[in-house]
């Protein structure tokens, strides 16, 4: 049981340090200027909503789509490590990654808030690459153990929900820690999520040639 509990902290932690909320509070911040509390918070509810859907939808469809495409789990592991390891990288300088969000994708979010709660904040600055490839690897991990399963799903949920909270209460989670506060934990969460990203090429190396 141990185990397992340890299991689904694992999957919680780097899903939540690659969905990074407290990282894209500036930004959200930002974009949301001059909304109302009201039309905020349909904003954070739609957007949190989408993202979770899509999380869950990638953990349903990954076996099939690994099948569909031919590829192995290793395969796809050691792209997602190389993935995960790009994003930490940003993410340790204290950036909104490029992986996530380009210029052009920022310029036009700015452009047409109406439609941001879906792009940019639900795709790709929650549920972005990194966060898809993480809950299809430990969804295809997973084998015959429904423990696994059942636990990325529950990470997806616990996410979603401490993310929801955090943009809800951007502005003054903003204020209490302030652009340097919230940067140092986007830089230890970008350290965490590095480590996960190089587990995931080791795990990804030995399932493709460990029996070499």
């Amino acid at each position: 049981m141990v185990l397992n509990d340890l299991l689904f902290v694992e999957i919680a932690l780097s899903l939540f340090a690659i969905v990074d909320p407290l990282g894209t509070l500036p930004f959200y911040v930002a974009l949301t200027e001059g909304y109302g509390p009201a039309d905020r918070a349909v904003i954070v509810r739609r957007a949190v909503i989408v993202a979770g859907v899509v999380l869950a939808l990638f953990a349903v469809l990954g076996r099939f789509l690994f099948s569909v495409f031919g590829l192995s789990l290793g395969a796809f592991e050691i792209a997602g490590g190389a993935l995960l390891f790009v994003v930490a990288f940003d993410m340790l300088h204290g950036e909104i990654t490029r992986v996530r969000l380009t210029t052009e994708d920022r310029e036009e979010a700015i452009a047409r808030r109406d439609e941001l709660s879906v792009v940019p904040l639900g795709i790709p600055l929650l549920a972005g690459p990194g966060a898809i490839s993480i809950v299809m690897i430990y969804e295809g991990n997973a084998g015959n153990d429904p423990w696994v399963v059942v636990a990325t799903f529950v990470a997806i949920v616990v996410t979603i929900g401490l993310t929801f909270v955090i943009l809800r209460f951007g502005d003054g989670i903003l204020r209490s820690m302030g652009r340097v506060g919230v940067m140092a934990m986007t830089r230890v969460l970008g350290l965490i999520l590095a480590a996960v990203g190089v587990q995931f090429v080791i795990d990804g190396v030995l399932s493709a040639f460990g029996h070499l």
